[in-house]
């Protein structure tokens, strides 16, 4: 599993998890679309921000390697603003690679974006 350095572990101030530590003896955690419904708590909405900024800054529009990053929290995202980066795709593995799908992501996310352009 890779470790990507320098992404945050956490979202400052709070206990929303970005990566894990290790990985599970019995395999990655399957990705899934999960449902983001309006009304989500205001947290929530900033964990997934957080996040968003995160893989923007570590990683931008290239592919990436799914690696330590939560498997909750990338389904928050996935299927939307993160997307399969190979085909096939397996949602079971931590070699899987993904991208950020920029248009989706500023659409979903603009004030992640302002200071941007």
């Amino acid at each position: 599993m890779t470790k990507h350095r320098g992404f945050p572990g956490r979202l400052p101030s709070s206990d929303f998890q970005f990566t894990i530590r290790r990985a599970n003896p019995k395999g990655a955690t399957e990705l899934i679309r999960r449902e983001r419904y309006a009304d989500r708590r205001p947290a929530d909405r900033r964990a997934d921000a957080g996040f968003v900024r995160a893989i923007w800054d570590c990683f931008g529009d290239t592919p990436f390697e799914r690696g330590n990053l939560d498997s909750g929290r990338l389904s928050w995202l996935f299927g939307r603003e993160v997307l399969p980066a190979e085909d096939p795709f397996d949602p079971q593995s931590y070699e899987a690679l993904l991208v950020l799908d920029l248009a989706a992501a500023r659409r979903a996310f603009p004030d992640v974006f302002k200071d941007l352009g």
